[in-house]
C-alpha cells in the first residue's frame, strides 16, 4: 500500500500543487479564449502554425475537446442567440440548467451533425486532427491524469486532473454562456441579452466581457472601456509583438468631423460601423427628455408618471427585448407623452436602417437622409441635436 503515500516527482506542498493546477488551468483558459474563441470560431486574429498547434494540442490534452466542435456550436449560437435553437441561453433554458449543465448542453449540441456541417467550417482538417484529436478524445484526458499522478502523487494528482477537468465546463460553458446573458452590465443594445459580468477579464481570460464580444464579435479585444481589462488580449499583444501572432479585427474607434448638411455614403458607412456607439448616445439623448417628460406628466398625470417611471429602462431597447407584460404598459403610457413616443419610434426606425439586409447603399443612405430631416423637423431639441452629431460620424 505504500503506493498510496507516493508524493510525486516534485514532491510539492498542498499550495505549492494548488498554485501549479490554477496555472495549468490559466492556459486551458488561454487556449479557449485565443485560440478556440477569438482565433478559430471569429477570425478575429491569425497565429502562427506553432502557437496555433501547441493550443490545439492543449485543449485536446486538458479537455478533450474537439475545435471544430467547439466553433461549431459557438457559432450557432452567435447566429440563434437567445432563441430557442440556442444551444446554451439561459433566457431559454433558465440560468441553472445552463449554469450548472452547460457542459451537457454543449455535447448535445457537438453530436447533431447538421449543426457541425454548417457552422464548422474552416477550422483545422490534418491528418492529427481526423486520426488523434477528433477520434480519441479521452486518450488526452488518460494521458494528463497519469503525467498529475507522476507529478503530484497519488490524491495531489487526482485532485489535479478533476480541477483541469472541471475547469472548464464550469467557467466557459457554465458561467459565461449562463451568466453571461443573464446578470451584468450592458454597453451595448445588442439584440441579445448579452452582459459584461464584471470590468477586468482575468479569471476567464476577457471572456467576462460577454456583451462587448456580441456587439463586436470579430474583434480580437475584447475591452471597450477605459476601465476595462482583457487579459487575453495582453498575450495577443505579447503574441503580435514576438512575431507569433497578427490581429484582423478590433472594435471600431468613432471618430468625428463638422456635421454634413446631407448624409452621404462615407457617413452612412460609419454610421453603420459604429452602430452600437450611435445606440449608445441616442440612449442618452433619450434620457435627456426623458428627465424632462416625467416632470410635466408628474403634474398632470401623476399615475401615469409612476407607470412610465418603472418603464424607464424599456425605452432603449429592441422591441423583442421588452417582456409582453411591459410592452403592453409601454403602448398604453406612451402616448401621453408625444417627445418619448417620437424618440422610441425614432430610435426603432434608425436601428431599421443596418437591419435592412436586402437595401442598397442608395435606399440606406435616403433613408438616414430622410430620418435626419425628421429629427431636425420634430421640434424636439435632444432628438435634433442628435441629428446634428450623426452627421458628424466620419
Amino acid at each position: 500500500m505504500d503506493w498510496l503515500i507516493f508524493s510525486g516527482v516534485l514532491d510539492l506542498s498542498g499550495w505549492q500543487v494548488a498554485a501549479v493546477a490554477l496555472g495549468l488551468t490559466h492556459v486551458t483558459i488561454v487556449s479557449v479564449t485565443v485560440f478556440l474563441h477569438r482565433h478559430e470560431a471569429h477570425h478575429a486574429l491569425d497565429l502562427h502554425p506553432a502557437v496555433s498547434h501547441f493550443f490545439r494540442f492543449w485543449v485536446w490534452f486538458t479537455t478533450g475537446m474537439v475545435t471544430r466542435e467547439w466553433a461549431a456550436v459557438h457559432r450557432k449560437h452567435h447566429a440563434k442567440c437567445d432563441t430557442p435553437e440556442d444551444p446554451h441561453s439561459p433566457q431559454v433554458l433558465g440560468i441553472n440548467r445552463v449554469l450548472w449543465g452547460g457542459v451537457f448542453l454543449y455535447v448535445k449540441e457537438a453530436l447533431k451533425p447538421e449543426t457541425l456541417e454548417r457552422y464548422g467550417h474552416g477550422t483545422p482538417d490534418d491528418w492529427l486532427e481526423r486520426h488523434l484529436y477528433s477520434r480519441h478524445q479521452v486518450l488526452g484526458l488518460t494521458l494528463m491524469g497519469v503525467i498529475d499522478v507522476v507529478l503530484f502523487g497519488i490524491v495531489p494528482g487526482a485532485l489535479v486532473l478533476v480541477t483541469q477537468i472541471v475547469w472548464i465546463p464550469f467557467w466557459a460553458a457554465g458561467v459565461i454562456n449562463g451568466i453571461g446573458h443573464y446578470w451584468g452590465y450592458r454597453h451595448w443594445a445588442t439584440a441579445d441579452a448579452s452582459r459584461n459580468i464584471v470590468p477586468w477579464g482575468i479569471l476567464i481570460g476577457g471572456e467576462e466581457l460577454h456583451n462587448n464580444h456580441h456587439a463586436y464579435p470579430t474583434s480580437a479585444k475584447l475591452s471597450n472601456k477605459w476601465y476595462e481589462f482583457d487579459i487575453g488580449w495582453l498575450y495577443i499583444r505579447i503574441l503580435e509583438v514576438l512575431g507569433l501572432a497578427r490581429v484582423k479585427h478590433v472594435a471600431p474607434v468613432p471618430s468625428f468631423a463638422e456635421p454634413k448638411a446631407l448624409i452621404d455614403p462615407q457617413t452612412l458607412q460609419a454610421v453603420i460601423a459604429c452602430r452600437y456607439d450611435v445606440l449608445a448616445r441616442y440612449a442618452k439623448s433619450i434620457k435627456r427628455a426623458y428627465a424632462v417628460e416625467i416632470d410635466k406628466l408628474r403634474e398632470v398625470a401623476p399615475g401615469d408618471a409612476r407607470v412610465l417611471r418603472g418603464l424607464k429602462r424599456w425605452l432603449n431597447q429592441d422591441e423583442k427585448m421588452i417582456p409582453e407584460s411591459e410592452r403592453r404598459k409601454l403602448d398604453e403610457v406612451l402616448p401621453k407623452s408625444r417627445v418619448l413616443m417620437t424618440m422610441v419610434g425614432m430610435r426603432r426606425d434608425l436601428a431599421a436602417v443596418w437591419g435592412r439586409s436586402t437595401a442598397t447603399r442608395e435606399q440606406l443612405v435616403r433613408q438616414l437622409q430622410d430620418w435626419c430631416q425628421r429629427a431636425d423637423a420634430s421640434g424636439i431639441g435632444p432628438l435634433a441635436e442628435f441629428s446634428q452629431r450623426l452627421r458628424r460620424y466620419a
